[in-house]
């Protein structure tokens, strides 16, 4: 007796490959199938299998839409059977999506973070007056201390000013304006605290005075 052995380069590729081998064998079983009503009970065998293989997403919303939708999927569109949901069409399957945009408008600033120019949009919004004008600086502020944690320890008002107006489109200006962000030492002090703290040797904690 001779066993007929398969080699990887003689099987067909796995088109959904979570589902393995012996799923797809199903499927192109019945598609070999040419009696209707044997054909529909084999599908919906296969059905079974599937979501007894998937059983964390048995409460998932159209989770039985899913499976007949993978089911022709598998079988390349080439099942015959009557599904309880509309056949997918391959061609909509073939579109690509949308590219998504990325939120980072300025790459060169990427050491300010997404939400820093979250924030400046928001702030564009304002109406003039108090409310704006110390949202702004408390933003600049913020923008400072990302500048100094990625770049140095020191950097001009002016520098903060620029990239503010730039990240703004011009609307958030305060070049002309009489404001001072907060120091630069102040602002990077936190990473200094325990930079020089000396460390006790040995753990034995301060010598004791003589009498």
């Amino acid at each position: 007796m001779t066993n007929a052995l398969e080699y990887n380069s003689e099987r067909s590729q796995l088109i959904i490959p979570e589902y393995g081998r012996h799923i797809q064998k199903m499927v192109e079983h019945a598609v070999a199938i040419e009696d209707d009503e044997e054909r529909n009970k084999v599908a919906k065998s296969i059905i079974s299998v599937m979501g007894n293989m998937n059983p964390h997403l048995r409460d998932v919303a159209d989770f039985q839409h899913k499976l007949w939708d993978q089911l022709f999927i598998i079988s390349d569109f080439k099942l015959d059977v009557e599904s309880p949901f509309p056949k997918p069409v391959p061609e909509k399957l073939a579109e690509h999506p949308e590219p998504l945009g990325y939120p980072q408008n300025f790459p060169k600033y990427r050491f300010y973070g997404n939400n820093i120019k979250r924030m400046i949009d928001e702030a564009k919004k304002y109406e003039e007056g108090p409310l704006k004008e110390a949202l702004v600086l408390a933003i600049a502020n913020h923008m400072k201390k990302s500048f100094l944690n990625w770049n140095r320890e020191t950097v001009d008002d002016e520098v903060i000013f620029e990239h503010l107006r730039e990240l703004s489109d011009g609307a958030l200006n305060l070049k002309n304006s009489d404001e001072d962000l907060t120091d630069s030492s102040n602002l990077i002090r936190g990473k200094k605290k325990y930079k020089n703290t000396p460390k006790r040797s040995g753990g034995r904690g301060k010598p004791r005075k003589r009498h």
